[in-house]
């Protein structure tokens, strides 16, 4: 396995070189009174603006989910990088401004797999406003698992001591995993039972702090948490070019979740530039009006 510090200088490294493009808005959706702005010189310039945060609730974590997806709607691909999203995307948005601001990424088993499986920033630029919001250098690792098909030896985010990482485990994945977790200590098992991911999400907001977190997929995850009711926003890159497997929308659901834009923006000097569209997830409470979470 590539040690972490190997690893965080690659992609360090990769983020600085990367030729990210800058962004251009090109509408806005209503105001909230919910979101409150981030952001230094160089995000601003390349996003165009402030980066915007709801609010967490009251009794657990504000959750962002962050997609990109081909021109013809799939998100499912062996590596991420075939859905055409390109350097913009991948170190201004995915692995940037959706993320700097958690105190914790979630991903499904099946994302957070194998040897460079390690979410975090890395343009330096990025680190440099995650630090100046008072937050650790890395985000902690969350990790959702029914059956407990991880693979705790061969997985790098499994084996950084210094960054916590926490399971939402099934039965069957406490069963399984219960070796592999308890010889290390920075790893927390959360019963996903009873109460499922409200009550894990829960656990982790009050017993851990864990108040913001950017959650990655895959599919069936986020369909879990936006069925749960436990989504307040979207982040989603659309590609210039179709591909992907076919028929892989992010939510496979039955009940589609809606959403009410909050910014829309272009890839600014491409011939084929990416859409990138940041949007509020709409809740109905009983009796009441459809109102932005």
């Amino acid at each position: 396995m590539i040690t972490f510090a190997e690893f965080e200088r690659q992609k360090t490294r990769a983020a600085a070189l990367a030729p990210i493009h800058p962004l251009t808005t090109i509408d806005t959706g209503p105001a909230s009174a919910h979101l409150r702005g981030i952001g230094n010189d160089w995000t601003r310039t390349f996003y165009d603006g402030d980066f915007h945060l709801f609010d967490p609730p009251a009794d657990r974590p504000a959750i962002s989910l962050v997609f990109v997806q081909s021109r013809d709607g799939n998100t499912g691909a062996a590596n991420p990088v075939d859905l055409g999203g390109g350097p913009t995307d991948t170190h201004l948005l995915y692995e940037g401004l959706s993320r700097v601001a958690a105190d914790a990424v979630l991903a499904g088993a099946g994302s957070a797999a194998g040897r460079t499986a390690f979410f975090s920033v890395w343009h330096p630029e990025l680190t440099a406003l995650r630090r100046q919001l008072g937050l650790p250098r890395h985000p902690a690792q969350v990790v959702v698992s029914q059956d407990g098909r991880v693979d705790a030896n061969r997985t790098l985010l499994f084996n950084v001591p210094d960054v916590p990482v926490f399971v939402l485990a099934g039965s069957q994945c406490r069963e399984r995993c219960r070796s592999h977790f308890s010889g290390r200590p920075w790893v927390t098992v959360i019963p996903l039972e009873p109460g499922g991911l409200t009550a894990a999400l829960t656990r982790l907001r009050r017993e851990h702090g864990i108040a913001r977190i950017s959650a990655i997929g895959g599919r069936t995850t986020a369909t879990g948490l936006i069925d749960a009711g436990l989504v307040q926003d979207l982040c989603l890159t659309t590609a210039p070019r179709d591909g992907g497997e076919p028929h892989t929308p992010f939510y496979i659901g039955t009940h589609p979740p809606s959403f009410e834009l909050i910014v829309r923006k272009r890839e600014r000097d491409q011939d084929e530039p990416i859409i990138f569209e940041h949007k509020g997830a709409i809740a109905r409470r009983p009796g009441a009006a459809l109102e932005v979470c």
